[in-house]
């Protein structure tokens, strides 16, 4: 196995024990502030020099309401960088940027169009 596939391992090692701890975290916050209700994270996706984790969030009211709650959310940077510090091996704890995940709108979108098709073709 070459260095570039081991990188890629670790990288996705790392994003899956990000987006599993950065998730609770995030439902902990959204049970106890009313404010940040409805609000999930889809995935994360870490930079090439892992100096920053984008955490992708998704609300159903759209990406309007979500930067309303980002506001509130950005001021939760700060704990939630300390919890990851607290779990993860490593020297750096990456920055978090938060951005509305549209990609996982999209994905629903289709996902409810497949449903009308399906029971469409079912009644005929």
């Amino acid at each position: 196995m070459n260095q570039s596939n081991l990188s890629h391992i670790k990288r996705s090692q790392k994003e899956s024990l990000l987006l599993r701890e950065l998730s609770k975290m995030v439902l902990g916050l959204t049970l106890d502030d009313a404010e940040l209700e409805g609000l999930f994270i889809s995935r994360v996706e870490l930079s090439k020099n892992k100096g920053a984790c984008i955490v992708y969030f998704y609300d159903a009211q759209g990406p309007e309401v979500f930067e309303r709650k980002k506001r509130r959310l950005i001021l939760y940077k700060p704990s939630l960088r300390k919890g990851i510090a607290a779990t993860l091996d490593g020297r750096y704890t990456p920055e978090l940027v938060f951005t509305f995940d549209e990609v996982f709108e999209k994905k629903q979108r289709i996902e409810n169009l497949l449903e009308v098709v399906k029971k469409d073709f079912n009644k005929a």
